[in-house]
């Protein structure tokens, strides 16, 4: 078990106080955050079917939750990782236009998981997608979104403070911008979480990118599936979080693969037999738009706005008895 206790935590809201927190935040967000990025919310599965290749590998090492249903014979059916690339599909499916896009609320169960104070098998985020040029697929479009995500969570802090004065985290004026390479030329000895770590607390948020392919020192900042992010053109959003003196990832996100980077970054995963599936014979084929997505944490926001020590604290999800117990003794009020 991987818990962090922070020295004389105090929740400050109730319980019920809490909820109508989140559900205030979640509303909020999700209605400022479609306006600016112009996103249409729109429902999404739960689960997909193995054979499709929507499923999100995460690492490659998560095994989805999987059955079989009556009616649909042998096929198995996986609950989803993340909607990263049914959200694709999808903006053909219904007929999306250049510069516009969807979002949904995604609901996720990632059963390996290694649950700490920010990991759950619970997933819940905001997925979003929207249509790009072939021209647009550039490091400066992805800064652009990358600036009116935070834009957006900046507005909330203002929102919440007004609403929430004595529970609102005060999070940073400003994002900055670092790759994985630069990363890890500024801190040699140290891990990819060190370093992450290290940058968040130095800077208070930083978009870390191009996640994915191997570094100077032969290894990877972190894994990322190679079939839909393209590893040049991607990154994560963290702040420092003062509370458990870490960075948080508030969201994952990046230019998808066109035709090129597809076969490029399967073939280095050795994973070259996805080409023969059907959503990655229609990106080979030119039949789905070039996009940019990503997942943003609704349960993380919330945590980061209300300066929570435990994401189960936001979400109602299973845990250790031995680590509930644990956050019980410590004012930590799992939910």
């Amino acid at each position: 078990m991987k818990l962090t206790i922070p020295e004389h935590y105090n929740p400050v809201l109730s319980v019920r106080q809490t909820q109508e927190a989140i559900k205030y935040i979640r509303d909020t967000f999700q209605h400022e955050f479609g306006k600016e990025m112009n996103l249409l919310r729109i429902s999404a599965p739960l689960f997909v079917e193995k054979r499709s290749g929507l499923n999100d590998d995460l690492n490659g090492i998560e095994e989805p939750v999987h059955f079989t249903m009556k009616d649909i014979g042998d096929e198995r059916i996986e609950v989803v990782h993340s909607l990263a690339k049914w959200k694709r599909m999808a903006l053909k499916k219904y007929g999306f236009q250049l510069h516009e896009g969807l979002y949904t609320n995604m609901n996720a169960i990632r059963k390996d998981e290694e649950l700490d104070n920010l990991h759950s098998a619970y997933v819940d985020q905001w997925d979003w997608e929207k249509i790009l040029t072939k021209e647009e697929r550039t490091e400066n479009v992805l800064k652009q979104h990358v600036r009116t995500i935070f834009k957006v969570i900046k507005h909330m802090e203002h929102e919440v403070w007004y609403k929430y004065p004595e529970a609102v985290n005060h999070l940073p004026d400003k994002i900055h911008f670092i790759t994985t390479q630069e990363l890890l030329d500024k801190y040699p000895t140290y891990t990819a979480k060190e370093r992450e770590n290290a940058i968040t607390k130095e800077l208070g948020c930083v978009f870390i990118m191009k996640i994915g392919d191997k570094l100077s020192n032969g290894e990877k900042h972190d894994g990322r599936a190679p079939d839909y992010d393209d590893w040049q053109l991607n990154g994560d959003i963290l702040f420092w979080y003062e509370p458990l003196q870490c960075a948080l990832e508030i969201s994952s996100m990046g230019i998808r693969v066109d035709e090129n980077s597809l076969v490029e970054q399967l073939r280095k995963e050795g994973k070259e037999e996805r080409l023969q599936l059907p959503f990655h014979r229609a990106i080979l084929e030119q039949r789905l738009p070039y996009t940019i997505g990503g997942g943003i944490g609704q349960s993380r926001l919330c945590m980061l706005l209300l300066k929570k020590a435990h994401i189960g604290e936001v979400q109602a999800s299973i845990w250790p008895e031995d680590m509930i117990e644990e956050c019980y003794k410590n004012n930590i009020q799992i939910l």
